[in-house]
């Protein structure tokens, strides 16, 4: 084939501007669509590229952690998204967070100094012919998202997501609100803290599952992503659930009374200049009139103002196992999916799944032969989750260790298991990128 070929990318998210920079490094020109602004998805804010739509947190960046693992693995490999993020990056502990605005710009600014990419912006509406990666999100448009289904030959599955609110920093009340990062001592943590009593969050609690809520019905944990469930949802299921959940107290001291709170709601800084701050694991359905009632019950947050209420949408995903192949192309076409759409669900997931897609068109484009990742690694474990036909039923998944092969020899600690689980993979994605110089260069 043709390396110049030119190759259609759309959707400029996370993926798909992964996936247009990666093409682009290599000679291959890209004709991007993005159909912000002129249409524009419920979750999305800006015209920006790679505008990251719930939480600003690309999770731990701990090695032995497998969303830590599977950053390292990227940088290995090249990623370009993954080192706008760090360089984007504010302060959240050992997680890597960043600037969503500055994020954004970043990427944007990389893509537009690129020659070989073209940025179109308008809606895709059918398949574009020739070799395309479709990497639309999973709030692609309606008529993609039946495009695609009558190409793959089998209906899409659904799943709610959910987004956490934003406040002003200006409008948190320093006097009740204390910083400080789980185990690390009073105000030098990443995070506020927002402390309840005993009697506050059990009241807190009682409002939260009264309260009126957008889509009206009680949702089956089938029909929610576990990694974005509604903090009401979360409460439905027991009086205790949240404060073991995103409102848990552990590894925290109240400097007002030197002990540890009943239970806490976390902030996480939002931007570089830590003027807004996020509702951490509050990912919501509540109508917004009701989300300004019940957070301001918080302690600290009584006259929060909100620069972004919680949002709750409809994603979807193809059946991937039985739709893609180990390419994550559709078999019998040059047509590839990309992104949260093929079920890799995360941000770091999705850039993964951008480079991917590349990688696997650039080997196209050469005659080359397609990647395959080693299954020890947190990015080949994902891959072979995704797209394994003994994966069965399919949902969306997060890189974690349970997927990954496990050790041989006597069992280890969890942590000193996982700290062999990221030796290994990293050992053998060294091999594997000395084998593939075709791919990766010198």
């Amino acid at each position: 084939m043709d390396s110049c070929e030119k190759v259609t990318v759309v959707g400029g998210g996370l993926a798909g501007s992964e996936c247009a920079l990666q093409l682009a490094a290599r000679g291959v020109p890209v004709r991007l669509f993005e159909q912000r602004p002129a249409h524009c998805s419920p979750a999305h804010h800006t015209d920006g590229l790679a505008e990251l739509v719930c939480s600003n947190s690309l999770k731990s960046m701990r090695r032995d952690s497998a969303a830590g693992l599977l950053k390292e693995e990227l940088s290995r490999m090249g990623s370009k998204l993954l080192a706008c993020a760090r360089e984007a990056a504010v302060p959240a502990g050992g997680a890597l967070a960043v600037d969503r605005e500055d994020f954004s710009r970043r990427v944007g600014e990389l893509v537009a100094a690129s020659p070989l990419i073209e940025v179109v912006r308008e809606e895709v509406t059918g398949v574009p012919a020739g070799r395309c990666v479709i990497a639309a999100g999973p709030l692609c448009s309606d008529a993609l998202a039946g495009a695609l289904r009558e190409l793959v030959g089998s209906s899409s599955l659904s799943f709610f997501d959910a987004a956490a609110p934003i406040v002003d920093a200006e409008s948190i009340d320093r006097s009740v609100v204390f910083s400080q990062s789980r185990y690390e001592e009073q105000g030098a943590g990443d995070y506020l803290n927002c402390p309840m009593d005993k009697a506050e969050y059990e009241a807190f609690i009682g409002e939260l599952l009264g309260a009126e809520r957008v889509v009206a019905k009680d949702f089956e944990q089938s029909d929610l992503f576990c990694a974005c469930q509604p903090v009401e949802e979360v409460a439905r299921t027991g009086l205790d659930a949240a404060r073991y959940g995103a409102m848990k107290p552990v590894g925290l001291t109240d400097p007002r009374s030197g002990r540890r709170p009943w239970a806490v709601v976390q902030l996480r800084p939002e931007n570089s200049e830590g003027t807004a701050y996020n509702l951490v694991g509050f990912q919501t359905n509540l109508t917004w009139p009701e989300q300004r009632r019940v957070f301001r019950m918080i302690p600290g947050l009584e006259n929060a103002e909100f620069f972004r209420y919680g949002v709750m949408h409809r994603n979807s995903f193809v059946d991937s196992p039985r739709c893609l192949d180990r390419t994550f192309a559709v078999p019998g076409t040059t047509v590839r999916l990309a992104g949260q759409i093929t079920g890799t669900e995360g941000y770091t997931e999705a850039i993964a799944s951008g480079l991917l897609a590349a990688l696997n068109t650039f080997a196209d484009l050469r005659g080359l032969a397609p990647v395959e990742l080693p299954r020890t690694g947190a990015f080949g474990s994902l891959v072979s989750y995704a797209t394994s036909p003994e994966t069965s039923p399919y949902q969306p998944m997060h890189v974690n260790f349970g997927i990954v092969p496990p050790l041989g020899g006597p069992r280890l600690k969890k942590r000193e298991r996982y700290a062999a689980y990221a030796d290994r993979a990293l050992a053998d994605l060294a091999a594997y990128l000395e084998q593939r110089r075709d791919l990766f260069g010198e």
